[in-house]
């Protein structure tokens, strides 16, 4: 195949930048996410749930009756009437046990990643 020189140097220029990566190189760290936990029928939903440390979580409580999000290690309790919903961020890394003080058999459970 026979290329002319401008042809050849948009070829070398293209082969450097994809070799910098300039094309498609490494994406910007992502910022804290939000997850939601729905309160519904007497449960957690999800139950069960993994997010990085500064990520957020926003309880919705769509059953009739009051509930809480309380940890277990103290590091939240959130009270939430029915129709209410709430904020809370987990800047700790570690698993975190969930359960509601007025219904004790409404459990979760959180894992806290480390920061990457």
């Amino acid at each position: 195949m026979i290329f002319t020189r401008g042809r050849a140097r948009s070829l070398a220029v293209l082969a450097t930048l994809l070799a910098l990566g300039a094309c498609g190189g490494p994406k910007p760290a992502a910022g804290p996410k939000t997850y939601t936990v729905t309160i519904d029928k007497l449960a957690y939903v999800p139950e069960s749930i993994q997010l990085q440390a500064g990520d957020a979580i926003e309880w919705v409580n769509k059953d009739f009756l009051r509930h809480t999000a309380t940890a277990a290690n103290g590091a939240f309790d959130v009270d939430l009437a029915p129709g209410a919903s709430a904020r809370t961020v987990l800047n700790t890394p570690g698993a975190v046990k969930v359960s509601c003080r007025y219904h004790p058999g409404m459990t979760a459970r959180i894992e806290v990643d480390p920061k990457e």
